[in-house]
C-alpha cells in the first residue's frame, strides 16, 4: 500500500474515535464561577461537623501528617464565596478560581509538546489504531466504545473484546483481555479497571494508554513480551459507565453510578463502598444521600455484583497476580487495607516493597512524588472497597487502588497532562514487569 493511501486511512480511522459530540442535558449542572479551594483540618476535629453548616461540595479529603491532621478540598459556589472565605478564608489555598472555566477545556482537545516529540513516526505502526494523539483530550464515553473495538482491531490474534455484565442502566461493563503466545486464558490474570468513581476522566485515560503500550509494543519489545507471554490482561477501563456519560451531559462532579431504589429520592451508590469485605464500616456512609452511599446490602449494584463475579472468574481459572482499581487524585499506592488501620495483608511487605520500586519508576520521567502504603493509614478509611476484596476473597497477590494525579488540579486535571501521566505510569508498571 503507498504511504499516502495508508495515512489517509490512519487519518480516517482517527477522526472516527474522537468525532461523537457530547450533547449537555437541560438539567446540565453549571459550575461556572465556583471557586475551589483547600482546608487543613487538625487532627482532633470532626471533618464532617467542620463542614456541615458550611454550603461547599466536598471532593477530596487526605490525611496530609503523620499526626493524622486532614487536608479537605471543596468546591463553594459564587453566592456562598463571602461567606466561606468569611469562616475559612484564612486557613484556605485557593485550588481553582474558575471550576466552569476548567471543565470548559476538557472536551476542547489541545496538542502537547510531549504528543509531538514521542508520535514521530508511529502511526504507520499502529494498523488503524489511533496514535498518540488520542492523549491530547479527554473523549465522550462512544468514542472510548470505538477505541477499544480499534485496540483489538490492532491486535486480533492476541486479543478479545469482553464484558463483565451490565449497568444499572443496561450499559455492558465492557473492554478488551489481551493474552500472549500461550492462548487465551492461560495464564495467571492481570485484572485492570478505570472510572469505578464517574468524575475521574484521568482513570480511563490512563488505562488505555497501558492498553496502547502493549498493543503496539507486543511485537518489538521484549519486556511486554515477557509480562504478556507469562499473563492474560483483562481490562475493563470504564465500570461506572451511567456515571461516567452523567458527568459528561449533566454534572461533572458526579462520583456515583446512576441507580435509583424504591425507598429513596436519592439517586446513586458508590460501586467503591458496596463490596463485602469490611461492608459497612468507617469511611462509608447508610445514607442514600451520600458521596460514600455504601448500598443496603453488600453487591447490591449490578456493577459491583458483576465486578465480583469476574474476579472470582479469574481467581478460579489461574488465580490473580495483579489486581488494580485506578482512581484519582491524589498521588498514591494505596494496599490493603482500606477498611481497617489496623489490620495487613499477610505479604504485605512484599506488597509494599514492590509498590517503593513502582513509586520510585514513575518519578523518573517528570520528577511525579507517589507516596504507597496501606490505604486507611495513607489516604482514609474506606470500608467495602475493591481492593480489600480481591485480596481476601480474590486471593490476588498483589490487590491495590492507585491514586492518579495529580494535588493541584484535582478531578479537572487538564488535558496536557494525560499523556504524561500515561508515561509515568507505564515506567511504573515497566519496574512490576521487572519484578514478574
Amino acid at each position: 500500500m503507498k504511504l499516502a493511501s495508508l495515512l489517509s486511512l490512519l487519518a480516517l480511522a482517527a477522526e472516527a474515535v474522537i468525532s461523537t459530540p457530547v450533547v449537555r442535558s437541560p438539567n446540565y449542572v453549571s459550575y461556572d464561577g465556583y471557586k475551589a479551594y483547600r482546608i487543613p483540618v487538625p487532627s482532633n476535629v470532626d471533618v464532617d461537623s467542620a463542614f456541615a453548616k458550611l454550603a461547599a461540595i466536598e471532593l477530596r479529603r487526605r490525611r496530609e501528617t503523620p499526626n493524622g491532621a486532614w487536608a479537605v478540598d471543596v468546591a463553594v459556589a459564587p453566592a456562598d464565596i463571602a461567606r466561606f472565605e468569611a469562616s475559612k478564608g484564612r486557613a484556605a489555598t485557593v485550588l481553582s478560581h474558575d471550576l466552569g472555566a476548567d471543565f470548559a477545556r476538557e472536551l476542547t482537545g489541545s496538542t502537547t509538546k510531549d504528543t509531538a516529540k514521542i508520535n514521530k513516526g508511529e502511526d504507520a505502526n499502529a494498523n488503524a489504531l489511533p496514535g498518540l494523539e488520542w492523549f491530547d483530550t479527554y473523549h465522550p464515553y462512544a468514542d472510548h466504545i470505538t477505541y477499544w473495538a480499534s485496540l483489538q482491531a490492532a491486535f486480533p490474534k492476541n486479543s478479545e473484546l469482553i464484558t463483565a455484565g451490565q449497568s444499572f442502566q443496561k450499559r455492558p461493563l465492557q473492554g478488551i483481555h489481551l493474552w500472549g503466545k500461550g492462548g487465551k486464558d492461560s495464564k495467571p490474570a492481570i485484572f485492570f479497571n478505570g472510572n469505578v468513581h464517574a468524575r475521574e476522566w484521568i482513570t480511563s485515560m490512563v488505562v488505555e494508554y497501558i492498553l496502547y503500550q502493549i498493543v503496539t509494543g507486543y511485537a518489538s519489545d521484549p519486556l511486554v513480551q515477557k509480562v504478556l507471554d507469562n499473563y492474560d490482561f483483562y481490562v475493563l477501563p470504564v465500570v461506572n459507565p451511567d456515571g461516567f456519560v452523567y458527568t459528561q451531559t449533566t454534572d461533572r462532579l458526579w462520583r456515583k453510578n446512576r441507580q435509583t431504589r424504591s425507598n429513596t429520592t436519592a439517586v446513586g451508590t458508590d460501586i467503591n463502598r458496596n463490596w463485602s469485605v469490611g461492608w459497612g464500616g468507617e469511611g462509608s456512609s447508610p445514607s442514600p444521600s451520600s458521596e460514600t452511599f455504601s448500598g443496603f446490602a453488600p453487591h447490591d449494584t449490578p456493577e459491583t455484583a458483576a465486578l465480583a463475579a469476574y474476579a472470582n472468574r479469574l481467581r478460579d481459572l489461574h488465580g490473580i497476580k495483579l489486581y488494580v482499581d485506578w482512581h484519582s487524585y491524589s498521588q498514591v499506592i494505596l494496599l490493603s487495607y482500606g477498611y481497617t488501620c489496623t489490620g495487613f495483608p499477610a505479604n504485605f511487605d512484599e506488597q509494599e516493597a514492590l509498590a517503593k520500586g513502582i513509586s520510585a519508576a514513575i518519578a523518573k520521567p517528570y520528577n511525579t512524588t507517589f507516596d504507597y502504603g496501606q490505604g486507611c493509614l495513607v489516604l482514609y478509611q474506606s470500608s467495602g472497597n475493591g481492593r480489600d476484596y480481591l485480596t481476601d476473597v480474590g486471593k490476588a497477590q498483589f490487590g491495590w487502588g492507585i491514586e492518579l494525579r495529580d494535588t493541584q488540579y484535582g478531578f479537572v486535571l487538564p488535558p496536557e497532562q494525560i499523556l504524561p501521566s500515561g508515561i509515568e505510569i507505564w515506567e511504573g508498571l515497566k519496574y512490576a514487569w521487572q519484578q514478574f
